[in-house]
Formats: C-alpha cells, structure tokens, sequence
C-alpha cells in the first residue's frame, strides 16, 4: 500500500536501540523504552500560510530525526510499525 502524509505531516520509522546494556545484560522487550530517534519514511507536501502559500517541510525522506517521547500516531502499514507524526514535533535532524 502506498501511503501519503498530508499537510505538514511526516511518516517516521523508529530506529533500534541497543539490545544490551554495557554489562551485556540483555533487556526484554517489556522493559525497554521505545528509540526517540527515527528515519524519515514519507513527508507531506506542507502547511499553507495565512496567505494561503504553500510552505514546504525542513526535512525529507530519508533524514535521521529526533522527536519526543510521546510524540506522533503509531500505525501499521504493510506489517511496518510506523509513526504519524506533524514536523513541529520533530526536534532535530541527526547529522
């Protein structure tokens, strides 16, 4: 299925944490807190102005971002566990 964001909507894939813990204890997946850092999979087209001007997004597809704990919709789409989340909820772009 193909799916497109609207407005200033992006679709974020969450990346993985580490498995273990530096004493290589392994943590289940119960107990380990989801990454707040993702990769951009699909971006909208914008949010428009007051004047009613289309304003493109700061990020694109493929851009590694930081976003907050509790941020964005999570969905599933095409068996994929992925986030819906507007661009004012991403904090940066990971460089």
């Amino acid at each position: 299925m193909a799916f497109r964001p609207l407005h200033d909507r992006v679709v974020v894939k969450r990346l993985d944490s580490e498995e273990k813990t530096k004493g290589g204890i392994i943590i289940p997946d119960t107990a380990k807190e989801k990454p707040q850092e993702g990769e951009i999979v699909a971006v909208g087209p914008g949010a428009r102005d007051e004047a009613g001007k289309l304003v493109p997004l700061d990020v694109k597809a493929g851009d590694r971002v930081l976003f907050g704990k509790w941020s964005g919709t999570e969905v599933k789409i095409d068996g994929e566990d992925l986030l819906i989340m507007k661009e004012s909820d991403i904090l940066g772009v990971v460089a």
